[in-house]
């Protein structure tokens, strides 16, 4: 039972262009500097040729307006109005705003990527066996956040936050032009995954950064990555730490350009809703899995 949408869906980061990685670092830098610069004359005019090339609608933001944001970056991680996105009472929530673009069962360890390519949950979680053998023949799903989408990720179930993992790595687009071409994509990508223990077993949340992704931030955290280390890192937390539980809905993170979240969860757990099908688009909050056996 897997599954890949179609390449049509998406709106792409540069295409199909093979950038080497020091152009790619350069680049994402460049767009890390550029996306904060507070002149007003520069970031006023960027959201607003922005706006028009993704078709952004405001009106479901909390600031309508381009002038009412202080930079680019703060207009890209727009928050929302809180009646915007209803968040769904059972099962699991969508984490974010996103097409679906794989959706199914893990074979083994193995997940879908794009046009018969397969990642391992242990490449995936930087080689650490012991936190990838949960998801073993477990269910996933891949969302791709497009330019235009909403840009905060949100916990798809009540949980207390176990173990968080960074691994760096490339800054590889993530669109279905780079999925269908480029090998273990999503394990390559720098990508960060929280661990967390809810009614409905452990679930890992995948942010997986791509070109002009200059920073993810985590909650608990703050700034991810960037760190300019090549070594993976990781965290763990005790049993009921403080400040490390989560209610359905609540933001857990942000990516500070466009991306993919990837959601995995133990077998037996819950099951894809009918309309989780690739190409589909989903709002964060809404229900996309139910509990195993309903």
């Amino acid at each position: 039972m897997l599954y890949v949408a179609k390449p049509s869906m998406f709106n792409g980061h540069c295409g199909g262009v093979t950038l080497g990685t020091g152009l790619r670092r350069g680049l994402s830098g460049l767009v890390h500097r550029g996306a904060r610069w507070r002149w007003r004359p520069w970031k006023n005019a960027l959201i607003r040729l922005f706006m028009r090339r993704y078709g952004v609608d405001l009106s479901q933001a909390e600031r309508g307006a381009p002038e009412a944001y202080r930079s680019f970056n703060d207009f890209f991680t727009r928050s929302l109005k809180p009646e915007a996105r209803p968040i769904a009472a059972d099962g699991l929530a969508s984490p974010v705003d996103g097409v679906i673009s794989a959706v199914g069962v893990a074979a083994d360890d193995q997940l879908f990527q794009a046009k018969g390519k397969t990642y391992s949950l242990e490449d995936l979680f930087a080689g650490d066996e012991e936190q990838a053998r949960p998801y073993r023949n477990g269910p996933f799903i891949t969302l791709y956040l497009s330019p235009r989408d909403y840009h905060r990720v949100h916990m798809p179930a009540d949980g207390a936050l176990r173990a968080m993992l960074h691994a760096p790595g490339r800054l590889f687009s993530v669109n279905a032009a780079a999925t269908g071409r480029i090998d273990n994509l999503f394990a390559r990508n720098e990508r960060v995954i929280a661990t967390f223990a809810s009614p409905l077993g452990l679930l890992a949340v995948v942010m997986v950064g791509a070109l002009f992704v200059s920073a993810m931030e985590l909650a608990w955290h703050g700034p991810v990555a960037p760190a300019g280390r090549r070594r993976t890192r990781q965290w763990r937390y005790d049993d009921g730490a403080e400040g490390m539980a989560f209610r359905r809905g609540e933001e857990i993170g942000r990516f500070n350009m466009g991306s993919t979240v990837i959601l995995l969860a133990e077998p037996g757990k819950v099951a894809w809703d009918s309309h989780c099908e690739p190409g589909r688009w989903v709002a964060m909050g809404q229900r996309i899995a139910a509990p195993a056996g309903l």
